[in-house]
């Protein structure tokens, strides 16, 4: 487990960096992301080759984490599971899932304003929870060779030091408002990660005693709801946000998918159904307005009756209008009466579970708009703790919600929103 005392410590760049490291190494890396993140897992899977799912014992629930971690163990030399905010942040937190599954910790801490507190800090990390294995420790954005030795001399015996990363312009990730930019927007993401897996000490490549994996329970094989059915996906730089495990969950039902953009694309490709997941409508809103053929298409498809599922940016785009809060604002597909309108601050954030008629799915929300209709929701979303979470609209075909769900902890909840 890659965690950190907070966010913004550098843990992505340097989960790369040893899944780039290990694999140039001839090993066979794979990476998972511990809580609900579209951004982190796309670095880490151009780092690893391999695609990055979720652990979280809330969202993906623990029998599932189990069985991934064991299907990764099955074939990989080494598993990087990189953390969520702090190490002890949030409930169910990466200290949880490490604790659970017996991970050993590697922290990451941005040494780039401390000397000898950095040791302090690190036996914190190691004792604050006595069943965490906090097993090693490596600084980031470290100032000098002399700066990084004085970190090594804080540490107490017990947590292996794997060296230091210097503050590189060139190797830092670049972030807008939804956390780090998408890697194929990055034209130099492999030449970055590349360098700070060649930064990286020879320290670096210590590994911690191998853990067991105890195998799953069996499970019985998903039923195929969604046989035949052809699932159009949004996916381009304004629509992205799509876990590898809602994908294998379609498949496994028997759907589909079927993959068009938005932005450049003048009609849906033959389809049954619909999806339009999260991401970045504001920040392509004028193109999004001006391809009126594929809004059209959309809008042909649902007064049909046929499904559609948007979640999130999906939700943006199914609006009357969106205004992206700098002077901006354009019609958009029409499909759900209302204006949504970016904010300069976060406006939701968190685990969240919405029970339908054919079960409970789980998920997250994450963003930064307000949502003003005259429509309430068919069915409301409750956060871990009981408390109201996003609406749910449910309007002809058309599932619409901020929230993003998780495909695999509810497919019978899943194939009904698809049509069948």
């Amino acid at each position: 487990m890659i965690s950190a005392p907070a966010s913004g410590q550098g843990k992505t760049t340097v989960t790369a960096a040893l899944a780039r490291l290990h694999r140039d190494a001839g090993r066979r890396v794979r990476v998972f992301k511990c809580g609900p993140d579209f951004l982190d897992p796309m670095i880490l899977e151009q780092a690893s080759g391999a695609p990055v799912y979720q652990l979280d014992l809330f969202m993906v629930g623990e029998a599932e984490c189990r069985r991934l971690l064991h299907e990764a163990a099955v074939e990989a030399d080494l598993i990087l599971v990189e953390g969520v905010m702090g190490l002890f942040d949030g409930e169910p937190s990466a200290a949880d899932l490490a604790i659970r599954f017996g991970l050993p910790v590697l922290a990451i801490i941005d040494a780039s304003a401390m000397a000898q507190t950095f040791g302090a800090l690190v036996q914190g990390l190691a004792t604050y929870r006595p069943e965490l294995n906090v097993a090693a420790v490596l600084a980031n954005r470290v100032g000098s060779a002399g700066h990084a030795a004085m970190l090594e001399g804080s540490l107490a015996p017990g947590v292996q030091w794997l060296g230091a990363l210097t503050r590189e312009p060139d190797v830092a990730l670049p972030e807008r408002h939804l956390g780090l930019v998408q890697a194929s927007e990055i034209g130099d993401i492999d030449a970055r990660i590349t360098k700070a897996a060649a930064a990286l000490s020879p320290d670096a490549s210590w590994t911690p005693p191998p853990v067991r994996f105890d195998p799953p329970d069996p499970t019985e094989l998903l039923p195929q709801l969604l046989q035949g059915t052809r699932i159009a996906i949004a996916r381009d730089e304004a629509f992205g946000f799509i876990y590898p495990a809602n994908l294998a969950c379609l498949r496994s039902m028997g759907g589909q998918p079927r993959f068009f953009s938005p932005l450049r694309d003048v009609a849906l490709p033959d389809c049954d159904a619909v999806w339009l997941p999260g991401g970045y409508p504001e920040l392509h809103l004028a193109a999004l307005s001006a391809n009126r053929q594929m809004i059209a298409s959309i809008q042909a498809h649902h007064h049909a009756g046929k499904p559609i599922l948007a979640e999130c940016g999906g939700l943006l785009y199914i609006l009357d209008e969106l205004d992206d809060g700098r002077g901006q604002r354009a019609a958009l597909a029409g499909l759900l009466p209302g204006t949504a309108t970016m904010q300069p601050r976060l406006a939701a954030l968190g685990l969240q579970q919405a029970t339908l008629p054919s079960g409970t799915l789980r998920g997250h929300t994450f963003h930064y708009s307000k949502l003003e209709t005259t429509l309430a929701g068919t069915w409301q979303a409750e956060r871990p703790d009981g408390r109201l979470g996003e609406a749910i609209f449910r309007r002809g075909g058309l599932t619409a919600t901020y929230m993003h769900f998780y495909f695999p902890s509810a497919p019978r909840a899943v194939a009904q929103i698809f049509g069948r």
